[in-house]
């Protein structure tokens, strides 16, 4: 059987009014369009639902019976169909997923989950790490956010590019590449040292190489690692050098082991990008959490 829910509008109406001239008023509709209303209500639920006594018409016991029931029916339903006008975050329950590179979580994760905790402590946050091939995690609702570098290539993926995050080079305090604290460091000389490139997939190569095979160099990368943690262990225990994202760097050099600088190669800026699946748009915790880690992104990216 196809329902027609607008009866259920109809019907309020009716037990509400106890008169089909009084409903057919309230909801701006003709007296016959009414009592053709009544009519298919009265097949619906088989009972005459208003039945006339005298000059007026009077509910039946089947009619009082679920009097309420629909009034709450109708109530709901236009619940439902309004648009929310009030967030509370301090009283949302739920469990949100993003997926980022380990060197973007590394930076956001400390603020957002302190931020997340005192303003919305019913809120549980999940990082993942990128995966090893492209996914449609976001699609099939596995993963609430992603932060990545690229900007979505179908149209159901919502997207918002939030800021750029240089490339610098990071070697450890001492090394002898950056012997001389005022000269710019020497292509030759950092194509010749040890290198390591941070990949999920387990690669030797990236873009730099690519850059540096235009000039007719290469580079010796004696390490593939997948996370930026362990390349920065690396060259904390080794003569061997990284290039990775300012952010992550300035915090390396916190513990005043390692030291930052410039690699003699023009490397473009890593751009930071939200995506997300067209259903979260609207929703109203998506939208609060998209901005929290909006702000912490802006606020954490400063090198």
């Amino acid at each position: 059987m196809q329902l027609d829910l607008n009866l259920l509008t109809a019907l309020d109406a009716l037990l509400e009014e106890e008169s089909v001239t009084g409903a057919a008023d309230r909801l701006h509709l003709s007296a016959p369009a009414m009592s053709r209303a009544l009519g298919r209500i009265r097949i619906a639920v088989g009972d005459e639902v208003l039945v006339r006594s005298g000059r007026v018409m009077r509910p039946t016991p089947r009619a009082l019976a679920m009097r309420e029931e629909v009034r709450s029916l109708v109530l709901r339903s236009r619940q439902v169909l309004t648009p929310e006008t009030t967030f509370d975050a301090g009283a949302l329950h739920r469990t949100f997923t993003i997926r980022a590179h380990d060197a973007l979580v590394s930076v956001l994760a400390p603020w957002l989950v302190e931020h997340t905790h005192r303003i919305a402590p019913g809120v549980g946050l999940r990082f993942l790490g990128e995966p090893d091939d492209d996914t449609t995690d976001l699609r099939r609702g596995v993963v609430d956010l992603e932060i990545g570098s690229a900007e979505p290539a179908t149209a159901e993926i919502d997207h918002r590019h939030i800021a750029t995050d240089p490339l610098v080079g990071l070697a450890r305090r001492g090394h002898p590449l950056l012997a001389s604290a005022t000269a710019d460091v020497d292509l030759a000389a950092w194509a010749g040292v040890p290198h390591v490139v941070v990949s999920r997939r387990g690669r030797f190569g990236d873009r730099i190489d690519e850059l540096l095979a235009v000039t007719g160099r290469s580079r010796s990368v004696v390490a593939s690692v997948a996370s930026t943690s362990a390349a920065v262990e690396i060259v904390r225990a080794t003569d061997a050098v990284v290039v990775i994202p300012a952010s992550v760097a300035s915090r390396a050099v916190r513990a005043d082991d390692t030291v930052v600088f410039t690699p003699p190669v023009e490397l473009p800026a890593v751009s930071v990008v939200l995506t997300w699946h067209q259903r979260s748009t609207s929703d109203q915790g998506h939208r609060w959490l998209r901005g929290l880690v909006e702000q912490a992104l802006v606020g954490t990216l400063e090198p």
